[in-house]
């Protein structure tokens, strides 16, 4: 629900020129940061606490911005009781300058080790399938295979040694 809202704001502070665009995505993105502490997130949530005490908390924040785009929105945000939907605006203004840059984050599942070499090449060629820059990070967890996912295009590659096994398996199964 909230993506859908912030959607609707995103629209509009796109209409502006790119580079306005990626200024208050940088804000944003680091006023997303503050709701990952608790004590913001209390003062944000607090009933007792007016709509125009939480929007001139956020305004003294914004005031290194220097906009009034940017001032208007906290406003309009704090006006609407939707204050808590910041986080979801810069992530989805975020996705926007990935979109428009054809630039995305990606990421490489594995329980064994990747050499930055082998992750490197990976990047490479999916950049060169998907006519887009992708930069893939690894994370090791227990995932028996590789698994390449990419969420913002919505691509997802896995080997599987489980699934091959079966499918061989399965091969041999239909070849007697």
């Amino acid at each position: 629900m909230k993506e859908l809202i912030a959607k609707r704001y995103i629209k509009a502070l796109k209409s502006g020129s790119m580079k306005s665009f990626e200024e208050t995505a940088s804000f944003f993105s680091s006023l997303a940061e503050s709701f990952k502490d608790d004590k913001f997130i209390k003062i944000i949530d607090n009933p007792s606490i007016s709509e125009k005490d939480k929007a001139e908390i956020l305004l003294a924040a914004a005031s290194s911005a220097k906009s009034n785009k940017i001032n208007n929105l906290i406003k309009l945000l704090a006006e609407h009781k939707r204050i808590n939907i910041i986080p979801a605006i810069a992530l989805g203004m975020k996705k926007e300058l990935a979109n428009s840059r054809k630039t995305y984050q990606g990421f490489i599942y594995s329980d064994n080790a990747i050499d930055k070499k082998l992750i490197s090449e990976l990047s490479v060629g999916l950049s060169k399938k998907l006519d887009a820059t992708i930069s893939l990070t690894f994370i090791k967890n227990d995932f028996d295979g590789i698994k390449v996912n990419v969420e913002d295009l919505g691509v997802e590659i896995n080997f599987s040694k489980a699934r091959i096994n079966s499918q061989l398996i399965e091969h041999i199964v239909k070849a007697i």
